[in-house]
């Protein structure tokens, strides 16, 4: 058999295998033939380029080359749509668009797929490009990524000329198995950004890799007179060609019976309703959203006839032909006006968006977080994008969709290359861009900040605004200069904000934080993945102290930390690297020699030292407090005095620290008779004094 008609062949096979895989569910050959086949198509083809065809099956697999994703323009409008947020909006829509036309109309309902909106240009039934909606008139050719979702025809059985719209998304399981996998900084929130990551990667071998699906829903002929005459007859003439519509599909006439004629008559599959059916239709999806395959947002309502579709046209914005109702209204809508960089005590880049000034939640949001530039992508955001806002778990702004387009043509924004504080070029660690400069004073100053906040080693006084003034003032440089720095400079300097009693709390903040257990020392330093609870079974698994990890980095060996429970390779690896790292180190050398605790057998011998009041006595902690917060703190002050701590209280519970807002452990603890002691009462019993009431720093800047 010649080269040319044995390539041929693999591609006819393994596209029938395809084919009855992806739509079927069912394999005709066992996984090793089918690999077998795939291999010889693709080294037949790097070998003979000149008869790969432009729809062949290996397209599927991806290529390990670096993909550019240049920006083209749309030949059709790749608009948003209006927005309705109650069925009677959309009755209003219909009642509206009825009126107009002045006859009947009939109206199509889909899913709004939460995903990645795309337009297929096919040319001779053959798919030459793939392209994101940028902007609406110009978007970002992805076609080597998007060539590799089975469910995407590569050709046609027909050599049409067609553009076809659809959303790209990732099925919600799916999605829960990719993200288990990935490393912690390179999570997904949701199956939306994991999906658009996904079609911007570099290497389509690895965006193969990713299952990704697409539902269409719009198809645009270059031949008119080869249109379909309505919406019914294109999305049956889609599916005829291969493409995949959602199968919750329902569509809306005068009356329930007319519309199931319809139905009918253009051969598609779906529910029929009357237009007095809306409230029902919209409360069944909502109730039956979160047991889907996919995410959606909403719902989509088209007008079927496609004649009115272009009697009604467009705005600039959206078509006067559809509306989608969105399940849950966003709540603020505002304007993007610029994008500021951070840069955060890792030397990670942040991206914020300057918004104008819009009321949410009970206060004025000027600013919210972009996370990242694959975050940016997977919203296409440009400068002047009209967006909605909300805040995550009721704390944090964030910018969620576009609304509407910019007018001035803006394109996606692109993070800039160069940190914005000391002008090093940035480096790429996963979906993030990294300031490599550690002397980069941005950084410095996160690391101080950090290492002395209250959830740290909680140094009184010493907060961002603080640690700006001493670092403007070159007072404050490095994590150890807190302990070497004479703060009653900052007074004879007569440094505004800085005055003898904020000294006076400064000196005794710091000497108290001497006395601060290891795992706090370890938990301070900022070490990307190392947190309070992974200090702790560090610990716990026998690196109970700096030395030893040290020695364990000089190995370069993972495997004594994967060893323990709980530990995985991410953080294995980021503690290597974190501790041959000379600045680092530097730091802990002089912690050591200014007496921190470096070792848990420097805790012991502090609990040695104190006198064991609460033996064989059990606590409860519950409410909050002024001067133990968080509450771990009085937990280790009881234990170190050889009480045990206990999360609930039983009959065995002898005493109960109760804050305010105790509830009902406090009511569990009267009941059963146990000694209830004030937050005045522990301390006394601790021996400390009580002061009055310490002053929080207010929090400077927009912190992530």
């Amino acid at each position: 058999m010649e080269i040319k008609e044995e390539m041929i062949a693999l591609a006819s096979k393994l596209k029938i295998y395809q084919d009855t895989y992806y739509k079927e569910g069912k394999s005709l050959v066992s996984d090793s033939e089918y690999d077998r086949l795939t291999d010889r198509l693709i080294a037949l083809e790097k070998e003979f380029p000149e008869f790969a065809a432009p729809d062949s099956p290996t397209k599927r697999v991806g290529s390990d080359l670096t993909n550019d994703f240049p920006e083209v323009q749309h030949s059709i409008p790749v608009l948003s749509l209006d927005k309705a947020y109650s069925d009677e909006s959309v009755l209003d829509f219909f009642s509206r668009s009825i009126e107009k036309k002045g006859g009947e109309l009939s109206f199509a309902a889909e899913e709004k797929i939460d995903g990645i909106s795309m337009v297929l240009y096919y040319e001779d039934g053959i798919l030459v490009r793939a392209v994101t909606r940028g902007n609406g008139s110009v978007g970002n050719d992805v076609t080597p990524n998007i060539v590799t979702i089975p469910s995407i025809p590569l050709s046609l059985p027909e050599s049409i000329d067609i553009a076809v719209r659809g959303e790209v998304y990732l099925p919600k399981k799916e999605f829960e198995k990719v993200n288990a996998t990935l490393p912690d900084d390179q999570k997904a929130a949701n199956p939306r950004n994991l999906a658009a990551g996904t079609v911007r990667r570099q290497k389509s071998q690895e965006a193969a890799r990713i299952p990704l699906d697409m539902y269409c829903y719009e198809g645009f002929w270059g031949d008119e007179e080869e249109t379909p005459k309505d919406h019914l007859h294109i999305m049956k003439k889609l599916s005829d060609l291969g493409f995949r519509i959602n199968p919750d599909f329902a569509f809306f006439a005068r009356t329930k019976e007319e519309a199931e004629a319809k139905l009918k008559e253009a051969g598609l599959e779906g529910d029929g309703y009357g237009f007095n059916d809306i409230k029902d239709y919209i409360s069944r999806m909502t109730q039956k959203r979160p047991t889907l395959d996919h995410e959606i947002d909403g719902l989509v309502f088209k007008i079927n006839e496609l004649d009115v579709r272009q009697e009604f046209g467009y705005t600039e914005h959206h078509p006067r032909w559809a509306i989608a109702y969105k399940f849950e209204s966003p709540q603020a809508e505002t304007v993007l006006n610029s994008i500021t960089i951070q840069v955060g005590r890792t030397g990670r880049i942040t991206p914020v968006a300057e918004i104008a000034p819009t009321a949410l939640g009970g206060s004025t949001i000027k600013r919210a977080t972009l996370h990242n530039q694959e975050y940016i992508d997977s919203l296409e955001l440009a400068i002047g994008d009209r967006v909605s806002i909300t805040k995550r778990g009721d704390v944090i702004p964030a910018v969620e969709e576009v609304v509407e387009k910019n007018e001035m043509g803006n394109t996606t924004y692109r993070i800039p290359l160069t940190c914005p504080c000391c002008g090093a070029e940035l480096v790429h660690k996963g979906v993030h861009l990294f300031c490599p400069n550690y002397d980069c004073p941005d950084q410095a100053k996160g690391r101080i900040s950090f290492f002395s906040s209250r959830d740290q080693m909680d140094i009184e006084s010493l907060g961002p605004k603080t640690v700006e003034l001493l670092w403007n003032n070159k007072l404050l440089k490095r994590v150890e200069d807190i302990y070497t720095l004479d703060y009653s400079k900052a007074t004879e300097m007569k440094i505004q904000g800085i005055g003898d009693k904020t000294v006076d709390a400064l000196k005794k903040g710091v000497e108290e934080s001497k006395n601060r257990p290891y795992t706090t020392v370890l938990s301070s330093l900022g070490i990307p993945e190392v947190g309070t609870k992974t200090a702790k079974i560090l610990s716990d698994g026998g690196f109970d102290s700096f030395e030893k990890l040290r020695l364990a980095a000089e190995k370069g060996d993972v495997e004594p930390f994967l060893a323990i429970k709980g530990m995985g390779e991410e953080t294995a690896k980021t503690l290597i690297e974190a501790f041959r790292d000379p600045n680092l180190l530097k730091t802990i050398d002089a912690l050591t020699s200014l007496g921190l605790h470096v070792s848990e057998e420097m805790d012991k011998k502090e609990e040695e030292d104190k006198a064991q009041i609460f033996t064989g006595e059990v606590w409860c902690v519950t409410g909050s407090f002024e001067n133990f917060n968080p509450r771990s703190k009085a937990l280790k002050e009881i234990e170190i005095r050889g009480g045990r701590t206990v999360s609930s209280v039983t009959g065995k519970t002898t005493h109960l620290l109760a804050g305010k807002g105790g509830g009902s452990k406090r009511a569990e603890a009267e009941k059963l008779g146990v000694r209830i002691i004030n937050e005045e009462e522990f301390m006394l019993l601790l021996g400390i004094q009580i002061g009055e009431k310490k002053e929080e720093e207010p929090k400077q800047g927009f912190l992530f």
